[in-house]
């Protein structure tokens, strides 16, 4: 009996998958008539190209150069893709206030982010991007100049280990810098995640970034009845454990701080209230619809920002770091700039206005984010009827905008695999959807000023007392889309004291 159920449930199942399919396959085919793309098989589409997620980010290049700059995939049987990497579409849609729900793939970070600023739309997302945008103020982040200086002091210490050696691998360092740093400065608590190089909480990062791509590219993950099944399933509940447990003991000791310092001062608190706040603060005290926050939701915002404050981040300073130490002309121009800005370039504390100085700087990291941009590809969904070049794009697919694909596009950079942070100097490019390391329109890096300090104030304080070198041989990195940009086989440099 209990066979027979099985095997009409299993029909039925596939009746329904197969009514969709064809249903969704008619949708809207005039739109694809001149678009190409890889063939791929009946129903799986091109999922088998995809085996691990070392497979993604090539295979995204690879589709590109065959097909275009516009071009269409197909993973499973229902999730149509436009893989779009040409200037006009990426501009039509970034600037889209209609084009703002991010594609069914974000669901996968739902267990971990929650609906916070990265994975909410409408309403909700237009109310706590308002609530937030304060938290990024100038005056608030030149406040947290004190912590870059104290956490990349940190950081520079724990490198000494390294210097003279043959091979340094400088991501793992980095990232537990930028960690260090989010939570002091952005979250108001210390953790001191540099002094414990085996974080378990870096670790869960790691494994939810790898799960998330993995499951947006298996048919079978995708499915909910068949995940509980595999082993991603059971390494993301043990690191949401882990994740959970450590957003809430930040939230909870920011919240023991800020009643205590109330209770201490009358003074204190006709302060505290007048000042602006930092990012956890103005959460702990916000109110919507006349009601304070939930855990819950305070929750999904502080999950959001410790992965996108610090992952992101680490990232693009090991990236930058990487290109310096393989351009030794850029890293002589990064240097001079740093004596023609301190002088005596060791043991200074930099200002606000000293980072705001930086222009070359900024330049060698804007070009290093080029290259290697911190989110290679994030999906939206469309929503509703949208035109486009006189057709309508399909309600329902999923627009996979290509930021890695583009900034290497020769169209919009010369000599686009080249390292040369002057294509920057007064915006040769001039092309603003070009270059989208922090997307752009609407829903662009609330928190782009803030990381950009953050990584002048850490590069700036390593190229002052190291010198960079490449390896020998070189090393050839192995890059990977797994969320955020990473290389495999490390990001690996030499270090000499200056």
């Amino acid at each position: 009996m209990i066979n027979i159920v099985t095997i009409l449930t299993s029909i039925l199942v596939i009746i329904v998958f197969v009514t969709k399919f064809l249903k969704k396959s008619k949708q809207n085919n005039d739109f694809y008539k001149n678009i190409r793309g890889p063939r791929g098989l009946p129903i799986l589409g091109s999922a088998l190209d995809f085996k691990t997620t070392k497979d993604v980010l090539q295979n995204l290049i690879n589709y590109t150069r065959d097909y275009g700059d516009i071009l269409r995939a197909q993973i499973g049987p229902f999730h149509r893709y436009i893989l779009v990497s040409n200037y006009d579409f990426l501009e039509c849609i970034l600037s889209s206030s209609k084009l703002i729900r991010k594609s069914h793939n974000y669901k996968f970070l739902h267990s971990w982010l929650g609906t916070g600023l990265l994975t909410s739309d409408g309403a909700k997302w237009k109310t706590h991007r308002r609530i937030l945008t304060p938290a990024f103020h100038f005056q608030i982040l030149e406040q947290f100049i004190e912590v870059f200086e104290k956490c990349g002091n940190t950081l520079l210490d724990k490198l000494q280990n390294e210097v003279n050696r043959e091979s340094c691998d400088i991501y793992p360092y980095v990232t537990m810098c930028t960690l260090d740093i989010i939570c002091e400065s952005i979250m108001g608590i210390r953790i001191n995640a540099q002094e414990d190089s085996t974080s378990d909480y870096v670790q869960s990062v790691k494994n939810m970034c790898r799960i998330v791509v993995e499951r947006s590219i298996s048919p079978l993950q995708m499915c909910p009845f068949i995940y509980p099944l595999t082993k991603n399933y059971w390494t993301e509940k043990k690191s949401l454990k882990i994740l959970h447990k450590q957003t809430n003991d930040v939230i909870n000791a920011r919240r023991k701080e800020l009643e205590s310092s109330k209770e201490n001062s009358s003074n204190e608190e006709e302060n505290f209230t007048k000042k602006k706040k930092p990012f956890l603060d103005l959460l702990l005290e916000t109110k919507i619809d006349n009601r304070m926050l939930t855990q819950e939701e305070i929750r999904e915002e502080v999950d959001t920002f410790m992965f996108e404050g610090h992952d992101t981040t680490a990232s693009a300073i090991s990236f930058t770091l990487f290109c310096l130490a393989n351009s030794s002309e850029s890293q002589k121009k990064t240097f001079e700039e740093q004596q023609a800005i301190f002088g005596n370039t060791q043991n200074v504390t930099a200002s606000y206005a000293d980072l705001q100085n930086m222009k070359y700087l900024e330049q060698v990291i804007k070009e290093a984010l080029r290259l290697y941009p911190s989110v290679p590809f994030y999906g939206r969904e469309i929503t509703e009827n949208v035109e486009y070049d006189g057709k309508l794009l399909p309600k329902g697919d999923i627009l996979l905008i290509f930021a890695f694909g583009i900034h290497r596009n020769k169209k919009y950079f010369k000599n686009p695999e080249n390292f040369d942070p002057d294509r920057f100097n007064n915006m040769e490019h001039n092309s603003p959807y070009a270059y989208i390391p922090f997307s752009a329109g609407p829903r662009n890096c609330i928190g782009q000023k803030f990381a950009m300090l953050e990584m002048k104030s850490t590069v700036s304080k390593i190229i002052r007392q190291y010198k960079l070198l490449p390896t020998t041989p070189q090393h050839e990195l192995e890059l990977v889309g797994e969320t955020i940009l990473k290389s495999t086989n490390g990001i690996k440099i030499r270090l000499r004291l200056r």
